[in-house]
């Protein structure tokens, strides 16, 4: 294993740190893992009483989410995991967009065509679909990095995925091709400790996974996942090595999901309760406070503060979205087509009169739209 970079150490302060994170913007960090688990919480308790289909906890891992956010631009591309609602939310993405998914609704970017959690944006971040297929993401952040390669943009590329990423197609095509044609890619594996419930050690006979880089040809670092610090300069270092166009570089984050794979999960049922305690003590959360106090930006008064907010934006965030109704009936027919082909016209028209003929309120008059 590459030696680990931890900058945060145990009196909370961080000597060795070289990045450019303000004490704005390092409250920026901390507010946003505080928004979070807000936004987790309350997607489980939404989950469990059946008011949404699903969710997936990021309790544990914010630290890299974050870290990696913080070190890039919101005009980079990001290609997200399934578990890094944090990139988001740092660069102002507002949690009712996001809830808007988790309930399919009209104002869900994809019109309730995606499953929850499977967010995507245009503005303010450039944020690509969350793709359920493991590892299938990888090459398409690779071919959108190479692009803006050759159109001459000042443009960085971010692709997350899980260990158990690791073991898929993609991961061999993405990193190979990045490789060969040098693109501004970085890719971040979150190493969590599972995937689902397959633990890491069972995941590759490799002494961990940065080392991997090194058979395509880019740099391999490892870094301390919970160390939102380290996240952040490693990224950083790596987003200046692709704009200068030196090429990708493979990033393995060390950190650990302190809850289910998804809420569809038992994670009692594999996880040693010995080994989520040792982690617990390491939260990315108590590490960026320990840090945030050393610096004198925290304090008892400010973190009930913050934690009220984030819970009251995210309470909000639900009702704003529990207001919205489902999408309409034409979205089935819309944004694929520039004009619609007289097959599917037919198609649409006859289940527009399918559903005025069985009272479908969402069907309006019964006209096909487009």
């Amino acid at each position: 294993m590459t030696e680990m970079m931890s900058l945060i150490t145990e009196d909370g302060s961080a000597p060795a740190y070289s990045g450019g994170l303000s004490d704005e913007a390092l409250l920026r960090c901390y507010r946003t893992m505080l928004l979070v688990r807000a936004f987790d919480d309350i997607c489980m308790k939404l989950q469990r009483s059946g008011r949404i289909g699903f969710s997936v906890p990021n309790k544990g891992v914010e630290g890299t989410q974050v870290g990696a956010a913080s070190a890039l631009r919101s005009t980079d591309l990001f290609f997200p995991s399934y578990r890094d609602f944090g990139m988001a939310l740092y660069h102002g993405v507002r949690p009712a967009a996001m809830m808007n998914n988790m309930f399919g609704n009209a104002g869900d970017s994809a019109k309730g065509r995606q499953m929850p959690v499977h967010f995507s944006f245009v503005d303010p971040i450039k944020y690509f679909s969350i793709s359920s297929p493991i590892g299938t993401h990888l090459p398409q952040a690779v071919g959108a990095a190479y692009a803006s390669t050759l159109r001459g943009e000042d443009t960085v590329t971010l692709v997350s995925f899980g260990d158990g990423g690791t073991s898929s197609l993609g991961f061999h095509s993405g990193l190979n091709f990045a490789g060969v044609w040098k693109s501004p890619v970085i890719f971040l594996c979150q190493n969590n400790g599972w995937a689902i419930s397959c633990p890491s050690e069972g995941q590759t006979a490799s002494d961990g996974y940065a080392i991997k880089a090194k058979a395509y040809g880019m740099p391999g670092i490892t870094v301390d996942g919970n160390d939102v610090l380290a996240v952040n300069q490693a990224v950083a270092e790596a987003a200046e090595r692709a704009r200068r166009g030196e090429g990708p570089t493979l990033i393995e984050a060390h950190t650990y999901r302190m809850g289910g794979h998804s809420t569809s999960d038992d994670p009692t049922k594999y996880v040693p309760k010995e080994e989520l305690e040792a982690w617990a003590a390491k939260d990315p959360v108590l590490r960026l406070r320990r840090h945030l106090d050393s610096r004198g930006l925290w304090s008892e008064d400010l973190e009930a503060r913050l934690v009220k907010e984030c819970s009251e934006e995210v309470t909000a965030a639900v009702r704003e979205a529990e207001a919205q109704p489902a999408p309409a009936l034409e979205t089935v027919f819309s944004d694929v087509y520039e004009s619609v082909p007289d097959h599917l016209r037919r198609q649409g028209e006859q289940a527009f009169d399918l559903a005025r003929r069985k009272g479908d309120a969402a069907a309006g008059d019964g006209a096909f739209p487009l």
